[in-house]
């Protein structure tokens, strides 16, 4: 039996990286944030789980600067497992829990290029998950997702849940990754539960996307729509570059832990300057509710006949990086969202507007 533990969302302050050993001044301050995330939280039930959020290592400058492709999976994409890994790992020993967290790094087969990867570590501080991205922030992120170079994706991993939505099944429960802008869809949280997932890390959302709830209720419909437990902390404050001075909260905070009932069971509202959210889980409960619940564990009552129709045609277009780097904010605005809502009301989905 899995006994209730606490699971603790970090919320720091993170600085912006030019070169990948910037990324060690983020980890010194983690080591510190999580000290007392830890020793606080533990005063309720230990500890067993401590997430990272979504740019709490390398910062969101690929993005915000609209680094060149290339240059940046040169000079600050991580290999996982490697250096950063290793020391997260350290983390994982001493506190004996599991760590979730998020980094822009490379894939062996594909130099020059760098992927949204979400990554898991047991308390012996080994890589036991990698998740890519699937569901990018398109507008703003670089990376490459598994749809970007979909055909040679699955003829290397295969065409299953596993090779888009894996889940590892550890001693406190099921986990899986949905990082950011992948739980504004409701299939990336349905993949991952149908894959057997029991808890699922969604960090991190940018302001005004968490002050007019978005992340919120996103969250919570992912996690009661599926019966998962949702552990997503957000962002502190951001400086742009390691020495810089001006403090901006880009996130707006919003940070939550949420049961399987979609219910929060731990909160933090503060974004500015570093903190952390912790909430109890209980995985007997959850798998208790899934086995006796008659009502509200829908997911043994899809039709799934009926929903294939939904996404019997495509939309987004695959492979749109089998044989070029991923586009500045400007050109894919005009070759891929202009082009995709034209899409929508030449197909009658969307009905334009009068003005």
């Amino acid at each position: 039996m899995v006994k209730p533990f606490t699971a603790v969302g970090l919320i720091p302050t993170v600085r912006g990286i030019r070169k990948r050993d910037d990324i060690m001044i983020n980890i010194e301050h983690l080591t510190h944030l999580v000290k007392a995330a830890a020793w606080l939280s533990a005063l309720d039930l230990p500890v067993r789980l401590i997430a990272f959020p979504e740019g709490a290592l390398q910062a969101f400058n690929d993005e915000v600067l609209d680094v060149d492709h290339a240059e940046f999976a040169r000079s600050c994409a991580i290999d996982i497992p490697g250096r950063e890994t290793d020391e997260l790992g350290k983390i994982a020993r001493q506190y004996d829990s599991f760590i979730m967290a998020q980094a822009k790094a490379r894939h062996p087969d594909w130099p020059d290029r760098f992927f949204n990867v979400g990554f898991i570590l047991d308390p012996k501080g080994e890589v036991i998950l990698k998740h890519y991205k699937v569901s990018p922030l398109f507008p703003v992120e670089h990376s490459v997702c598994p749809h970007d170079i979909y055909d040679w994706w699955i003829e290397k991993y295969g065409n299953t849940l596993d090779a888009f939505w894996p889940v590892v099944d550890t001693e406190i429960g099921r986990m899986g990754i949905m990082m950011a802008n992948e739980g504004s869809y409701p299939e990336n949280a349905r993949a991952l539960a149908l894959n057997g997932a029991e808890i699922v890390y969604r960090a991190s959302y940018p302001h005004p996307g968490t002050g007019n709830e978005f992340f919120e209720i996103q969250s919570r419909a992912r996690a009661l729509d599926n019966n998962m437990y949702i552990v997503a902390p957000n962002m502190g404050t951001y400086y742009l570059f390691p020495e810089e001075t001006t403090p901006i909260d880009t996130f707006g905070g919003r940070s939550f832990i949420i049961d399987y009932k979609g219910r929060i069971v731990g909160r933090q509202d503060y974004g500015a300057g570093s903190t952390y959210v912790g909430g109890v889980i209980d995985i007997e409960a959850l798998r208790d509710h899934r086995a006796r619940a008659q009502w509200d564990n829908w997911m043994k009552d899809l039709r799934t006949e009926l929903y294939r129709i939904v996404y019997d045609k495509p939309i987004y277009p695959k492979n749109l990086y089998l044989d070029r780097a991923p586009m500045k904010h400007a050109e894919y605005k005009r070759e891929v969202i202009d082009k995709q809502i034209a899409l929508m009301h030449q197909k009658g989905i969307w009905k334009k507007p009068e003005r």
